[in-house]
């Protein structure tokens, strides 16, 4: 079944909308808890319910070794295995694998397993095989993530390498008809922040013709505004009628410049990893519990969010919690974290469909740039 997605409104470039894929739909803008290894991190997927996630990621990287994706596969797929009845993603294990400083060729990636050392070797098809055996509704192309900044050649070369691995990726995929009937698969468009390199690495990838298409390697050190033109040139090569996604951002300030730029979707762990140090996102920005003036504060998180699923706990009692190590703390934050983070992809939805996201995002930018 072809992924689409259905137009709402559109205010400027920014669009609020609804994704098909087999298993339903979800609406967008949407942000994507990151649940690695099937999991976020404190959480369960009864509490991802109680929050409204509509798509939770998974990484296949790490899952294809712990526990393995065949092991995954025969506890029913990983919506069975998380208990997870929304839908998922998973990453093909492409920038976890580059962190690792892997041996590289044209047929795929060498490295090494953060678990126990062993050698590996992924490519093209053998990341489509374990993310079929997973079974998440949507997965991602092996791609080349080069870091930033880098030689305008070592771009090149990972641009056209992404693309020679997305045909083969592809064409591996379409021969799985049972496959075909369960899930979609997303292309990734590379190029750094050359802007003829991002428009032409997006042409190269709708060519190729996949469900969805994710635009990756931006947001990793760079500062916002350089991604941005980047981005737009992007974004202005690939179909009206199929999702976007903007791999690895969850900070408010560039949600609303890359959802301005026509982004539909969003994965980040800084919610969840910002609340596991004690630092919460708030209508006023970060806020971080470790100071020592929340020692005696009754007030909750965020007054201005009083259905705030922690708003019953002061920021005294919940400096206290991270104080003496106690676990409940991180499950607290990371609760409130995601809430927020939802709600405030829903509240920027809203202002789309009504026609005022320009004062939306100048409202964020006044907080969080």
């Amino acid at each position: 079944m072809k992924t689409t997605f259905t137009l709402e409104n559109a205010d400027g470039l920014a669009r609020a909308g609804t994704v098909t894929t087999a298993r339903g739909t979800f609406t967008t803008p949407c942000f994507m808890p990151v649940g690695t290894r099937g999991a976020i991190k404190h959480l369960s997927s009864a509490d991802m319910e109680d929050l409204g996630a509509q798509v939770i990621l998974a990484n296949n990287y790490h899952l294809m070794l712990r526990p393995g994706a065949d092991v995954v596969a025969a506890l029913g797929g990983l919506h069975s295995f998380a208990d997870w009845h929304g839908h998922t993603l998973t990453d093909s294990g492409g920038y976890q694998v580059f962190s690792l400083e892997p041996k590289i060729d044209d047929d795929g990636a060498t490295f090494k397993s953060v678990y126990d050392g062993s050698k590996l070797h992924m490519t093209p098809e053998s990341a489509v095989d374990s993310q079929v055996q997973i079974g998440a509704d949507i997965q991602m192309v092996l791609d080349v993530c080069s870091a930033l900044p880098s030689p305008d050649h070592v771009i090149r070369e990972a641009l056209d390498r992404t693309i020679d691995w997305a045909v083969r990726a592809r064409q591996h995929f379409l021969d799985q008809p049972d496959a075909l009937a369960r899930q979609a698969q997303f292309g990734i468009v590379q190029g750094g922040l050359d802007l003829s390199m991002r428009a032409e690495s997006a042409q190269r990838t709708v060519e190729v013709g996949f469900d969805g298409y994710a635009v990756g390697g931006l947001s990793v050190g760079e500062h916002r505004s350089e991604w941005h033109e980047p981005l737009l040139a992007a974004t202005n090569e690939l179909p009206a009628d199929q999702p976007r996604y903007f791999m690895g951002l969850g900070d408010p300030a560039g949600i609303v410049d890359a959802v301005a730029r026509g982004i539909d979707m969003f994965d980040c762990v800084l919610p969840t990893r910002l609340a596991r140090h004690g630092t919460l996102l708030t209508s006023q920005g970060r806020l971080n519990l470790s100071r020592a003036e929340f020692e005696r504060s009754d007030e909750p998180i965020d007054p201005a969010y009083p259905d705030s699923p922690v708003a019953r706990w002061s920021r005294g009692y919940l400096r206290h919690l991270l104080r003496v190590k106690e676990p409940t703390a991180a499950r607290l934050l990371t609760i409130h974290n995601l809430w927020w983070l939802l709600r405030f992809v829903d509240d920027m939805r809203t202002a789309i469909l009504e026609d005022r996201f320009e004062s939306f995002a100048a409202s964020v930018h006044e907080v969080w740039s």
